[in-house]
């Protein structure tokens, strides 16, 4: 019989091999610091991107990069804001980590080639929704990441240790006798190096591959994000932890009931500079719902935008950001001023239509301060991971940072526990696949029971339409069935976790649970692969301080 969640996927037998000390899946901010970092401390480095080099993630960060990088700042005051957004679920000592840690890793970022915006010849910095301190450096007004990715990308060319295999989808880990990492398959489209499905013989592979925001109908995450690390990690006896705390963006630009894919996204910063939601009438949402107002974190927002489409019928609401005026909005904000207009609204003259969207995956791959990943040999860091920093919600702006500070932290010990060359054990475990043709009703029902609002009843809906869609069985392997099974495979994971989690915190809101209980749910929830069975647990852990959920 074959399981419900597949051991490994289907797949040809690999036609070539390449050797490399280690392999860096993904090609964001996370993975190209990573290969850097590595850099002259072990010997080939092999970076494998789905796409080409900056069609990630970070290529589309509009706000910024947090650090406590100002006068008057702290990595003190840094630490308390992450761990208010987190609301109890942030492991203290990671995110301490990250903030005494970040300004070094941003300076080093700058020493690569990326270049910031000043004012009057000092780091210009904003505030975003829940920093107390302005404390987000950014480039080109709202084009940071884009930039970052330039730097890095100019940086790793110049590294002759490092090479890049791009259009190449990673497939399953491979293992030896021991359960550690021996390699990763890998299938390679024409427009790489080389074609077809191949395995890249390594002694260490560093997950570094993004989220998974294709699993809903609507998010502002690239094509690229389907969940590949995660599954591909859990696969090979990995834990994925807190998958529960989906962030879902709070003002992503609405265009129509029938949209699909990547949405515009808004940035938080737009309205860091002032901007205020509204509804039909023209009524203020965030008056009175905190005390930071339209800058609350993200979920707070994301869940009062949800209640007043609730209460008014309404579709979406509106971002009012007309009174900056035309030249501060072409100055701060040239990226988002040309994407509105190219779908019709110009910021300027009239507000923008707005409304949640996936946007961030709080949780992933479970690792430690150093970004090990539970199976010897493999590492993981960036979105893909779960390294405790972000909690329930993450704070504006500290996705970049993440990547940075623990890619430098991975460097630092990898290297030194680099395993002897092993060969990979045959794979006996069962394979299985789905076809391409479940994503659109995978991600509908992923959007409608375990989206911003989720109940027990949705939740078994969801997993009673999941079920389904895993009985539709393929024999066609490609690139298509491949996401779609790895899609298939989070979905499941990320609903066992919120069904289990019977509360609200954070980003994750239980509309049969509907408040923060930190008697029974301080803690994290686990899941982990068992005989073709997802497996969750949840693990109790004393929660540290964050406001209400």
């Amino acid at each position: 019989m074959t399981p419900a969640i597949p051991a490994r996927l289907v797949a040809p037998e690999p036609g070539w091999t390449e050797t490399a000390d280690v392999v860096v899946i993904g090609s964001g901010i996370a993975g190209l610091t990573a290969a850097l970092r590595l850099h002259g401390q072990v010997g080939r480095i092999l970076v494998v991107t789905k796409d080409v080099l900056d069609a990630g993630s970070t290529q589309w960060a509009q706000g910024g990069i947090a650090a406590a990088l100002g006068p008057g700042d702290t990595p003190a005051q840094h630490e308390r804001d992450t761990l208010v957004a987190g609301a109890g679920a942030c492991d203290r000592e990671a995110v301490r980590v990250l903030v005494t840690e970040g300004p070094a890793a941003v300076h080093e970022l700058i020493s690569w080639g990326a270049v910031f915006d000043h004012t009057d010849g000092a780091l210009s910095l904003t505030r975003e929704g829940g920093h107390h301190r302005d404390r987000i450096a950014h480039a080109g007004g709202d084009a940071t990441g884009a930039e970052i990715q330039r730097a890095l990308i100019a940086a790793v060319e110049q590294a002759p240790e490092i090479e890049v295999i791009q259009h190449a989808l990673a497939v399953d880990l491979l293992t030896d006798a021991d359960g550690a990492v021996a390699g990763v398959t890998v299938h390679v489209l024409g427009e790489g190096q080389v074609d077809g499905v191949g395995q890249l013989r390594c002694r260490a592979v560093v997950l570094a591959s993004g989220g998974l925001g294709q699993v809903f109908s609507q998010s502002t995450n690239p094509a690229v994000a389907t969940g590949d690390g995660m599954a591909l990690a859990l696969r090979a006896g990995a834990t994925l932890r807190d998958l529960e705390f989906v962030q879902f963006h709070p003002t992503v630009m609405w265009l129509g009931a029938h949209s699909r894919g990547q949405q515009p996204l808004i940035s938080e910063a737009v309205r860091g500079e002032g901007a205020f939601l509204v509804d039909d009438q023209g009524r203020r949402v965030m008056e009175g719902v905190h005390p930071l107002a339209d800058l609350a974190p993200r979920d707070v927002v994301a869940k009062a935008i949800t209640r007043r489409m609730n209460q008014t019928g309404k579709p979406h609401l509106w971002l009012d950001a007309r009174h900056l005026g035309a030249d501060f909005w072409a100055r701060r904000f040239p990226t988002i001023l040309a994407t509105a207009r190219e779908h019709g609204v110009d910021p300027v003259t009239e507000p923008i239509p707005v409304a949640p969207a996936q946007h961030y995956a709080s949780g992933g791959v479970a690792t430690d301060l150093w970004g090990r990943a539970g199976v010897p040999g493999l590492y993981a860091t960036g979105e893909v991971a779960c390294s405790g920093v972000h909690g329930a919600n993450r704070l504006a702006s500290n996705s970049l940072l993440e990547g940075l500070v623990f890619s430098r932290r991975i460097a630092e010990v990898l290297p030194g526990e680099l395993r002897d060359w092993t060969e990979p054990a045959p794979d006996r475990r069962p394979a299985g696949l789905v076809p391409g043709t479940v994503r659109r009703p995978l991600q509908q029902t992923m959007t409608a029971e375990v989206g911003v609002l989720r109940s027990a009843e949705g939740m078994k809906s969801a997993v009673a339409d999941l079920e389904a869609l895993a009985s539709e069985r393929s024999t066609e392997p490609g690139p298509d069935a491949w996401e779609t099974s790895n899609l298939l495979t989070v979905s499941r994971a990320l609903t066992e976790a919120a069904a289990l989690r019977q509360e609200t915190r954070g980003s994750h809101w239980r509309e049969d649970h509907p408040e923060r209980d930190d008697d029974r749910w301080a803690g994290h929830v686990d899941v982990v692969l068992r005989d073709g069975e997802l497996v969750p647990s949840f693990h109790p852990s004393p929660a540290t301080d964050g406001g209400p959920a």
